[in-house]
């Protein structure tokens, strides 16, 4: 199994990613380089496969990262053109604001908490989650369903706001079906609400998400994962970037898994549940597609993930990608992953 961004180590209490991803840009391609410290010096992977070695007097890059907007943030802006129909001219000056970024991610956590993880102990715990035979299985969700990605060819739409838009033809909706389709396809009994709870107000999305889990897991008791998809955003000093697999033979953006704890105070006592599950997936996608997977980020906060014990946030590429860009990512992640949902249903 590739293990190219982190060192494992046989002593199960080896904790990995304790500190931030360093990103930086070379050549007018930005590449993100995995960083661990340890008594002030960063340790980075020399290339692919090879150990780390202690770098001396280095200095942390700045970390390009996407705000992932609190539910108390309310989008309010304009929308930034009336039609989604855009001239040559407007479309030479998005692309030139548009970089690629292949994040380097595979078997890695980037840890934006202050817990301690014990890194191997989780990677040999499967998720202590079992899907019901005769019963709906899986919720898929978009508590943002209004993100969009970057118009390209056929792909335009009315835009709502920046990268946004109510059509679910063209926003993160239409992820969604591709994911559930395939999940279908491999047997598996899934529900995707494509209803929008942000637009018109961004403000209270989550709430009206987690009243719509809620009635979702009243009504089908034997849902155990819930998959909220969302579209990420990342961008710095009027650039955006478009995160990029590097598989061969596709052209697709990359994902990001993630999961909330209960650091923020909220209950929360299935984070760790969480956690597993994502590593379990993160996995077997990588396993296959070793960089289709972005690090999975475990967050202070809960995004609603309490109400399920199989329950993360998927990000689908980011505003700089195109739609068909994340449809290939997630057929790619459906594929791979649905296997290893089938393997988590009772009496297989």
């Amino acid at each position: 199994m590739t293990m190219s961004l982190y060192i494992f180590s046989a002593s199960p209490g080896y904790t990995l990613l304790r500190d931030n991803r360093e990103e930086r840009v070379e050549n007018g391609r930005m590449k993100n380089v995995s960083a661990w410290y340890e008594n002030g010096q960063a340790l980075l992977p020399e290339s692919p496969g090879q150990t780390v070695k202690a770098m001396q007097n280095s200095s942390p890059l700045p970390a390009l990262e996407a705000a992932f907007k609190a539910d108390t943030v309310s989008s309010t802006a304009a929308p930034t053109q009336d039609s989604a129909l855009i001239s040559v001219e407007q479309a030479r000056l998005r692309d030139e604001k548009i970089r690629e970024t292949t994040i380097q991610g595979g078997l890695s956590v980037k840890n934006m908490t202050g817990y301690q993880l014990d890194m191997g102990k989780l990677l040999l715990t499967p998720p202590d989650i079992k899907l019901p035979a005769d019963d709906m299985q899986i919720l898929v969700i978009h508590t943002h369903a209004s993100e969009a990605y970057t118009p390209a060819g056929l792909d335009t739409y009315e835009a709502s706001d920046e990268s946004r838009t109510e059509d679910t033809k063209y926003n993160i909706v239409r992820v969604g079906d591709e994911l559930c389709a395939i999940l279908e396809e491999a047997g598996l009994k899934v529900i995707h609400d494509r209803n929008i709870y942000d637009y018109p107000s961004y403000t209270g999305s989550y709430t009206r998400s987690g009243d719509a889990v809620q009635s979702w897991l009243a009504e089908y008791p034997g849902i155990k994962i819930v998959i909220d998809v969302h579209r990420d955003a990342l961008g710095e000093n009027g650039v955006v970037y478009k995160t990029m697999a590097e598989e061969q033979g596709v052209v697709a953006s990359q994902i990001m898994l993630l999961v909330g704890t209960d650091e923020s105070g909220l209950e929360h006592p299935g984070w760790q549940q969480n956690l597993s599950l994502a590593l379990y997936l993160q996995r077997v996608v990588s396993a296959a597609h070793p960089t289709l997977m972005r690090p999975v980020e475990l967050v202070p906060q809960r995004y609603n993930q309490h109400l399920s014990p199989g329950s993360i946030i998927m990000e689908v590429g980011s505003n700089g990608n195109t739609l068909q860009e994340a449809l290939a990512a997630a057929r790619l992640f459906a594929r791979s992953a649905a296997p290893a949902l089938t393997a988590l249903v009772q009496g297989q």
